[in-house]
């Protein structure tokens, strides 16, 4: 039932799918406990309590860091717990219980193993329904109730397809904002330089002609006064102009935390925490795309596959190169798999001339280093 385990703990509860399967369970237990006969009621009372308590432990485990076979136990033991008290309670609302177990299902096993669990539990729900209530219609009880079940496993799967492509699309998303803003940013830079130039090559150009005429008119008698104000007017502009063209010309590059940050917003978990230093700047698009990319790469590894809390993403700049250091708390790896994520990082970094470090003893730490021309 649980699609994001690792969102705060209330809201992992009501969430539809979870508060659905906690109302559903409370209901089925004043029920039965109502009609339940007294010398029963402490054992029956005990069967979906421990039900109970399974399933809200199974809403709250944390799926990253938790071992996929310790969510399948909580599951298996609400299922026997579910069928211990169809077979004591013998009440028409105890299968429910295992609708809600099938529930929790899908994510847990792949197809075939879901269809193998989902036959074994009807199974024994028949032989239950058969032999302990001796009803005279089993086969009709077990597929209605059976039907119930495969109802609840597809809302289930249908609900994890929905949060992955919600996932997916914020992804991409964030992935357009940022290219988005590098667009931007690298057109800013273009019409900087262009500045730049103009401003040197035209301006300061004119200024120096002016000077040169200015200089032959001292020469005429009585003028020198005059021209030599204008003269000093003209090397204060000109002074003024190169200062312009020195800060646009220091402004030349393109500043990448407006895109890394935009990469890293739709990100839920790990919570993400930004060093980025504001002279990290790139000299040209390609090295631009490729920082990117890596830390795109990073971000989504450690989502995906790293069970952390924290990441921490640095860009800083050393000497004549940038340097992107993305580093989780989560549970490493003891034997490091090049997988294609990180083979296609190292490449890309190998087009511009840049290195790649990978280091899993504490967690999970990828050391990108970018030259600049």
């Amino acid at each position: 039932m649980p699609l994001a385990a690792s969102r705060p703990v209330l809201r992992r509860l009501l969430e539809p799918l979870s508060l659905a399967g906690l109302l559903t369970w409370a209901a089925i237990f004043l029920g039965i406990v109502r009609l339940a006969p007294p010398a029963l009621m402490p054992l029956i009372a005990g069967l979906l309590g421990g039900f109970g308590l399974c399933l809200i432990a199974g809403m709250l485990i944390d799926d990253e860091r938790a071992p996929l076979r310790w969510r399948r136990v909580l599951v298996v033991v609400q299922v026997l717990l579910g069928l211990a008290t169809c077979s004591i309670a013998r009440e028409g609302l105890a299968p429910v219980l295992l609708v809600i177990a099938v529930a929790q299902l899908p994510p847990l096993l792949t197809r075939r193993g879901l269809v193998a669990a989902m036959v074994a539990i009807n199974l024994a729900l028949y032989l239950i329904i058969s032999r302990i209530w001796h009803s005279s219609t089993p086969v009709l009880l077990t597929m209605i109730h059976a039907g119930f079940q495969v109802f609840a496993a597809a809302m289930t799967i249908y609900a994890e397809r929905a949060e992955s492509a919600r996932a997916e699309l914020a992804q991409v998303n964030a992935h357009l904002l940022a290219t988005h803003s590098l667009l931007e940013e690298s057109a800013r830079d273009r019409e900087r330089l262009r500045l730049a130039r103009e401003l040197h090559d035209v301006a300061g150009h004119t200024l120096t002609a002016l000077k040169l005429q200015l200089a032959l008119l001292a020469r005429e008698p009585g003028a020198a006064p005059a021209v030599a104000t204008a003269a000093g007017l003209a090397d204060s502009l000109l002074g003024d102009i190169r200062g312009v063209v020195g800060q646009l010309r220091e402004a030349d590059g393109l500043d990448l935390r407006q895109a890394i940050a935009q990469l890293a917003a739709p990100i839920p978990r790990p919570a993400v925490h930004l060093d980025l230093a504001e002279d990290a700047r790139v000299d040209d698009i390609a090295r631009a795309q490729t920082l990117l990319r890596v830390a795109q790469e990073a971000l989504t590894n450690a989502a995906r596959h790293s069970g952390a809390a924290n990441l921490w993403l640095r860009l800083t700049r050393e000497g004549r190169a940038l340097v992107l250091q993305v580093r989780d708390d989560g549970r490493g790896a003891r034997v490091l798999t090049i997988g294609h994520g990180l083979a296609g990082m190292r490449e890309r970094l190998a087009a511009i001339g840049g290195t790649l470090i990978i280091a899993s003893e504490r967690g999970f730490t990828i050391t990108a280093r970018v030259p600049l021309g």
